[in-house]
């Protein structure tokens, strides 16, 4: 009887400890909001290690990389290019351990017909965003693509002297082309480039299609990831502004530090985030 009474107990402790993270997600569902992962802060591990990892982290969301080992008895690795059979297990994968695929990149083909490829992917997949940088002359591939799908594309930006460092590239590349195309706002990367993330996202209003989430510690190129905000990221504001623009969308934690042991950090992280999420 002592046994089972331990037995019930620690089942109930689990059940708890399970239904915090979605008690949590209640204010970011309400927002439209999907806190989740970038899979590449786990690119030390398969991807079937790291859909496990999002879950100790409390999170749901996962947003895919391009040549990650995909791990799980499944060979290979995450390509646009794998064939309907290797998608499918990759979505039973992602069904297995709970998991949501929103996005995918950073990919950027540079043929028409990959490009091409891509979206079909995206399709089968159910991915809603296709986060890149693409090439300025396959802009206007893209959108049309974009429209024909009606699957987002969000401009990823990575810090100087990179085409898309400042905002108002991504701007350019999305004025008078598919309301599709928009911008996934790495706002650790606008610090490294010396700027504000805050501003950037005004510049960019109602076209942030998701994030790529970062604190760091210092305003240089050379930083690293922080636990969300402990750094010089202005977390709390660019949560402010997200709320002010109606933004609705996936907001990817990407931590490029520590990275054999990012989940206490990662997880502290999300902690930290959903209580600022909670006085918004």
């Amino acid at each position: 009887m002592r046994t089972l009474r331990k037995g019930l107990l620690t089942l109930g402790m689990a059940a708890l400890v399970y239904a915090m993270p979605a008690a949590a997600q209640k204010k970011e569902a309400k927002l439209g909001w999907k806190l989740g992962a970038q899979a590449y802060s786990f690119n030390r591990f398969t991807l079937a290690e790291a859909l496990d990892k999002l879950d100790s982290c409390g999170l749901q969301f996962v947003e895919c990389y391009p040549g990650q080992t995909i791990g799980g008895s499944i060979e290979g690795k995450m390509d646009f290019k794998m064939d309907a059979a290797k998608q499918q297990e990759v979505k039973n994968l992602l069904k297995s351990k709970k998991k949501t695929l929103v996005a995918f990149g950073v990919v950027s083909p540079r043929s028409e017909a990959d490009w091409k490829q891509l979206f079909d992917f995206a399709k089968a997949m159910n991915i809603q965003i296709i986060t890149s940088e693409p090439r300025v002359e396959d802009l206007d591939i893209v959108s049309k693509l974009a429209d024909e799908y009606k699957i987002k594309v969000a401009i990823h930006d990575h810090p100087k002297p990179s085409h898309y460092w400042h905002p108002d590239s991504v701007t350019a590349a999305m004025k008078g082309r598919s309301q599709y195309i928009g911008a996934c706002a790495d706002i650790g990367h606008w610090v490294r480039s010396g700027l504000d993330p805050v501003e950037c996202m005004k510049t960019l209003n109602g076209r942030i299609y998701s994030l790529h989430f970062k604190d760091l510690n210092e305003k240089s190129r050379q930083a690293h990831d922080v636990i969300w905000g402990t750094g010089v990221s202005n977390v709390e504001a660019v949560l402010q502004e997200l709320k002010a623009q109606k933004f609705k969308g996936l907001i990817s934690a990407e931590y490029e530090h520590n990275w054999f042991n990012s989940v206490p950090e990662i997880t502290q992280s999300v902690k930290n985030v959903r209580g600022m999420i909670e006085k918004l």
